[in-house]
């Protein structure tokens, strides 16, 4: 079967990977799952061509962004010929072979989906489905999907208990469905209470409150909240949500030079009044600054997951942090 997973939401998108990989053989899970990127005309249909072994059923991936993105004519990457090759490749794959097509957009990219090029229009013939972000004022949509979550878990939730993870945590699906995970291992068989997410769960307020004494270089606080933090979750997901933060401030910063709060609220979907008061917050805050401070923090992830860092986890952001 053909399927074609794009969007910007990767939690949704590598959940969906998830599930068909884990119906392979684990004993023979490198053979049976392959995955490539933006691979040459050649390699692609090559891809597409594969047969799976003896072992039974196989998955191939296929990140295919760069097809969607790039800087192509509006008619593809591929020319009629090249589509056509492709479709046939296609239409004549095995039937114990799974190709899925990946062109999931990266966080605080500016890159977008060109649905005019044939080879969007040829996927979506197929098993196509969009994963978009919720946004965090749609708290309906979202606190659905943390009861179908917790579902998955076999977590029971009451409306009030949901309510308040949401308030918690805020909307960020990967986060969301780490702290169900904490609370899966915490409550056991014991049904999950408001008390349990207040204690267990990050919070936004700690997070806000991190962030706001590192941007104003009050470092004794920054330290001792990063230290708290640490005692609820794992260095690099302290990082991840500091990233986002980050990214969001600076885009305010910038574009309060020339927008009002509304405009911008619009232009990087944020709640207006949270703009507002980010703008006010950001008043006496050198734009600056906050372009090296997460320059900084860039560096340390680099340096973390590429396995050049001399220090652990923790000190490594740690010592971004100071700089």
């Amino acid at each position: 079967m053909i399927y074609f997973f794009y969007g910007d939401e990767e939690f949704n998108i590598s959940n969906e990977i998830k599930k068909f990989k884990s119906k392979l053989d684990k004993n023979f899970i490198e053979m049976s799952y392959k995955c490539f990127n933006n691979p040459k005309f050649p390699d692609l249909v090559s891809a597409l061509r594969t047969q799976p072994m003896m072992f039974g059923n196989m998955v191939i991936e296929i990140n295919c962004l760069s097809y969607l993105s790039g800087k192509t004519s509006e008619d593809g990457a591929f020319d009629d010929k090249q589509i056509a090759q492709i479709k046939d490749a296609l239409d004549t794959c095995g039937e114990n072979l799974d190709i899925i097509f990946v062109a999931q957009i990266p966080p605080d990219s500016k890159k977008k989906i060109d649905k005019r090029k044939k080879f969007f229009k040829l996927l979506s013939k197929y098993n196509a489905k969009e994963f978009l972000q919720i946004p965090s004022y749609k708290t309906a949509e979202l606190e659905s999907w943390i009861k179908q979550q917790a579902k998955s878990k076999d977590l029971k939730l009451t409306d009030k208990v949901v309510s308040e993870i949401l308030i918690q945590v805020g909307a960020n699906l990967r986060m969301l469905d780490a702290e169900l995970e904490k609370l899966k291992i915490y409550a056991g068989e014991n049904p999950v209470t408001v008390d349990m997410v207040k204690e267990i769960c990050v919070t936004n307020e700690d997070l806000f409150v991190f962030a706001d004494y590192l941007i104003d270089g009050n470092l004794t606080k920054t330290l001792e909240e990063y230290q708290k933090l640490l005692s609820k979750k794992h260095p690099l997901e302290i990082l991840s949500v500091l990233h986002t933060l980050l990214h969001g401030k600076i885009q305010i910063k910038a574009y309060s030079a020339k927008y009002s709060p509304d405009e911008i609220a619009k232009m990087i979907n944020m709640h207006p009044f949270r703009v507002k008061l980010e703008v006010q917050r950001l008043k006496n805050v050198s734009l600056k600054n906050l372009v090296k401070l997460k320059k900084n923090l860039t560096e340390a992830e680099f340096k973390i997951k590429s396995g050049q860092s001399g220090l652990d986890v923790d000190k490594e952001i740690e010592y971004a942090i100071l700089q």
